[in-house]
């Protein structure tokens, strides 16, 4: 049984319609191996969506990005933005929703994605999750971006957490930069795509 929507398929037998989804191409993808830092070329496509699976730290500690518009010299393209997250403990006493206090105000750090505090560094825990950079190479307008985030957090709880901003640059984005604010990254795989 299929999903038509205004005259499109949408599913079909249960699978992603090819007429969606024929524009997403794997342009490359990186796994970590005790690593600073895990970095990409952005190109000429319209949106770049990253996969982060099971990326996990030495050290507990936020993972992030930054962005470069000058081939990787340097990362500190001026963004703003807004977080909130939910979690839920294993102990299941304690749940809820909140401000994530991880907004930049025209700043040119980097850009938590795993909430206000650490993801943890036991063998059990990880982050996983997506983030869409829409327009990189535009010399015209700013380039928006969102991302969601699943971890473990390192006082046990199950974090998910929700960013969207701009960068706010009319200047193409060149590389992004995926790091921990603090030590590096254990194990872990990204992969980049792009759409047209």
């Amino acid at each position: 049984m299929g999903l038509i929507s205004n005259g499109t398929t949408i599913f079909d037998n249960g699978a992603v319609s090819s007429s969606l989804t024929g524009g997403l191409v794997l342009v490359s993808s990186a796994t970590a191996s005790s690593s600073a830092s895990i970095e990409f070329t952005l190109g000429s496509y319209n949106i770049y969506k990253f996969f982060y699976i099971n990326v996990h730290p030495g050290t507990e500690s936020k993972f992030q990005f930054n962005l470069s518009t000058d081939s990787g010299s340097n990362y500190n393209v001026t963004k703003t933005t807004t977080s909130w997250r939910t979690f839920f403990n294993e102990a299941g006493n304690d749940t809820g929703l909140s401000y994530a206090d991880n907004d930049l105000s025209q700043g040119t750090g980097p850009q938590v994605l795993s909430a206000s505090n650490s993801v943890g560094a036991d063998n059990d825990q990880a982050c996983c999750g997506h983030l869409t950079i829409y327009n990189a190479a535009s010399t015209t307008f700013s380039k928006h971006f969102q991302a969601e985030t699943q971890f473990s957090h390192l006082s046990d709880y199950a974090v998910r957490d929700f960013v969207a901003g701009y960068a706010n640059t009319t200047s193409a984005l060149t590389n992004i930069q995926f790091t921990f604010a603090s030590g590096n990254i254990d194990a872990g795989k990204i992969l980049m795509f792009g759409i047209n």
